[in-house]
């Protein structure tokens, strides 16, 4: 019996392995491209929402300002979101000085409105005329100066509609060092990317971090104001384009544009708990597959110990079984130590995932609450 348990823990792992990098393999990785000429570039306006973004916005803008996007041709459009830190005076000091970035103060949030998607929608339409593509980027990111270029050449190349870019994570706390990566890892286990990447069906994925939209695109489906009041603004969009016949795509853009999500488990948990509900792929499948993450975690820990002690109490065949659930532990082990030089964390932060998969669960489960409970919290305010 332990030998049957031992090979199937093994059969597991390595299913799971094969899963993930597989669907690494469906991520296209965006090509830095050089900048077009000013006379052949189109009109580009990123919009940024903040709110209390005052130890942020600086960094984001002045990469911004450095892009090798012909400056004519780039607007940048801050959108403050009634902050109650330095945001608009950081933003008003850098736009003094640079013309190409404009501050715009966010009206009171209408009924029914996530604060995310009012200040986007506000940015949306006090875009310049001329601008014939639209890019919300958040406050906590920063790109090199081929970001914007590479960005507008994929999308040109490729006929897409919208192109949203996923990040290179900077981890600098133990709280972000130990859950994102573990977060990351269980969306590729859950994902199927040949199916969200795909032109046919409602599944979809993007970030909200990067999203470049072709402006009459945009306005077709209804902008922002369709999606309101989600949470999720970023899948809604992205599920409303693709619904309508529109080229979605993500693509990794680890060589042009990075971020930093969250300072530690006061911004982190409440951070997750928001929308990790929707970002796995719904209330079942969370209450589904998160224990059942924990469970299999902490296999690679109990399932060795147990054949230990059959060897030791001379169990006919422990010893097999001993070397092939450490076999299945030691990948186990291996696929999370691999991440962390992916991340560029220190290497322990791979043996600590089981107790990572526990926080996250219990934040999941968090999250399930909350949107059962109708009361999601953000930034100060309260969406029922």
């Amino acid at each position: 019996m332990d030998l049957v348990c031992s090979s199937l823990w093994l059969a597991v792992v390595i299913w799971l392995i094969l899963r993930a990098i597989s669907q690494r393999g469906l991520l296209p990785r965006l090509t830095v491209a050089a900048a077009p000429r000013v006379d052949a570039a189109a009109h580009v306006t990123v919009i940024i929402p903040a709110r209390d973004e005052a130890a942020n916005i600086a960094r984001c803008l002045r990469s911004l300002l450095a892009q090798d996007y012909p400056a004519a041709r780039l607007s940048v459009l801050v959108i403050d979101d009634h902050s109650a830190d330095d945001t608009a005076a950081i933003v008003h000091a850098i736009a003094a000085r640079h013309p190409q970035v404009s501050l715009l103060s966010c009206p009171p949030l209408p009924p029914r409105w996530t604060g995310k998607s009012h200040a986007c929608w506000i940015g949306a339409r006090a875009a310049a005329p001329q601008s014939e593509w639209l890019c919300f980027v958040d406050a906590d990111v920063w790109g090199r100066p081929a970001l914007v270029s590479s960005a507008i050449h994929a999308a040109l190349s490729q006929h897409i509609d919208l192109l949203s870019l996923a990040p290179r994570q900077e981890l600098q706390s133990f709280a972000e060092r130990l859950m994102l990566p573990c977060g990351l890892i269980l969306l590729s286990f859950l994902q199927d990317l040949r199916e969200v990447q795909g032109h046919d069906g409602s599944a979809v994925t993007a970030t909200g971090q990067f999203m470049l939209i072709r402006r009459n695109v945009y306005d077709a489906v209804g902008g922002h104001a369709a999606v309101s009041n989600v949470i999720c603004e970023d899948l809604e969009i992205a599920r409303l384009l693709k619904q309508s016949g529109r080229s979605v795509l993500l693509m990794g853009g680890d060589d042009v544009i990075a971020t930093r999500m969250y300072t530690g488990w006061r911004t982190l948990w409440p951070g997750f708990a928001k929308n990790l509900v929707d970002t796995l792929g719904g209330r079942r499948v969370t209450l589904s597959f998160t224990p059942l993450a924990v469970l299999l975690a902490w296999a690679a820990v109990a399932i060795p110990i147990i054949d230990a002690f059959a060897c030791w109490r001379g169990v006919p065949g422990a010893w097999t079984a001993l070397v092939v659930a450490g076999l299945g532990s030691a990948a186990a082990f291996g696929l999370h130590i691999a991440a962390t030089f992916y991340f560029r964390i220190p290497f322990w932060y791979g043996l600590l995932f089981p107790l990572g998969y526990t926080v996250g669960t219990a934040i999941a489960l968090d999250s399930v609450r909350r949107r059962m409970t109708g009361r999601v919290i953000w930034k100060g305010r309260t969406y029922s």
